[in-house]
């Protein structure tokens, strides 16, 4: 059984009623833990509960990290 637990969140409105979340995740099993980061889109329903579209999952590893920040960064 894997138990899966958010660190760390930060969450970015844009548009009508849509988000981006980013957020450092763990999960932990019988063999360890594994720390990930994990990029979702969604909405907000009417009702104001949360809606995920997509999501994307990477090793919270520094060398994919830094290299996401940079590549955001040279895009722009």
């Amino acid at each position: 059984m894997v138990e899966f637990e958010t660190k760390n969140v930060k969450e970015i409105t844009f548009g009508n009623n849509k988000f981006l979340e980013v957020a450092l995740k763990s999960a932990k099993s019988e063999n360890g833990e594994t720390e990930f980061v994990s990029i979702s889109k969604g909405f907000m329903t009417a009702e104001g509960q949360k809606r995920f579209k997509n999501a994307l999952g990477f090793p919270a590893e520094s060398e994919i990290r830094d290299k996401l920040v940079q590549a955001l960064q040279e895009i722009m």
